[in-house]
């Protein structure tokens, strides 16, 4: 038998983990953009959020809905603090200076791709969810084999929760338009990095594997 990333996902088996979709990095009124004027914000960030609300959210709308029609588990991280004070978060955040107290809006998933129901949202202070929280002992008690990563920041977050899956021993889809970065070459740079750790899709492409295994 030949071994091979490029395995379509078994529905039962498999779980979307949504990475930093939240207020503090996804929302105009964000914690991360709150000290920057209306013309730092336009030059630093107006082409990602441009791309975001076009879009990557809507992609990350479709395969949530796919997901969820076809009895993926739906799960979302999101950067925030156990404390009010972030003593807890790694010292990279720390000197990042990336803080979101326990609780507050900054913290919440957006509106857009809220959870439903009891879908799992676990908090994080590091940039991998798979050393920050008990993410890997959650998906083998559900029985997940493999793996769907979508969400912020490409060459961040991201590239850190596929290659820490991959060594943990789970089969992982990146869908490559339901990420983004700061800018285009960054995100494309990330893609290729990445693409021996994993398996890329298009949203298009997961949504009609979905359907077809429904």
């Amino acid at each position: 038998m030949t071994l091979t990333r490029e395995v379509p996902l078994t529905p039962p088996q498999s779980a979307l983990i949504f990475i930093d979709v939240q207020n503090f990095a996804a929302h105009r009124d964000g914690g991360e953009f709150k000290d920057l004027s209306e013309a730092e914000f336009d030059e630093k960030y107006g082409w990602f959020f441009d791309q975001l609300e076009a879009r990557v959210v809507p992609n990350m709308q479709a395969i949530q809905a796919a997901c969820r029609k076809a009895g993926v588990e739906v799960m979302y991280t999101n950067i925030e603090s156990l404390t009010l004070d972030g003593r807890d978060r790694s010292l990279d955040y720390k000197i990042t200076g990336f803080h979101v107290p326990k609780g507050s809006w900054d913290g919440k998933v957006i509106d857009q791709i809220a959870p439903e129901g009891d879908e799992i949202v676990l908090p994080k202070g590091s940039s991998s969810v798979f050393v920050s929280t008990h993410i890997d002992y959650i998906l083998r008690n559900l029985g997940v084999r493999q793996v769907v990563l979508a969400g912020l920041i490409t060459d961040q977050c991201v590239e850190s929760a596929i290659r820490d899956a991959c060594d943990l021993g789970y089969l992982v889809t990146q869908v490559t338009d339901a990420c983004l970065t700061y800018s285009q070459e960054r995100h494309d740079h990330s893609l290729r990095t990445i693409k021996g750790y994993c398996r890329q899709v298009t949203t298009a492409e997961l949504v009609a594997e979905l359907d077809a295994a429904g």
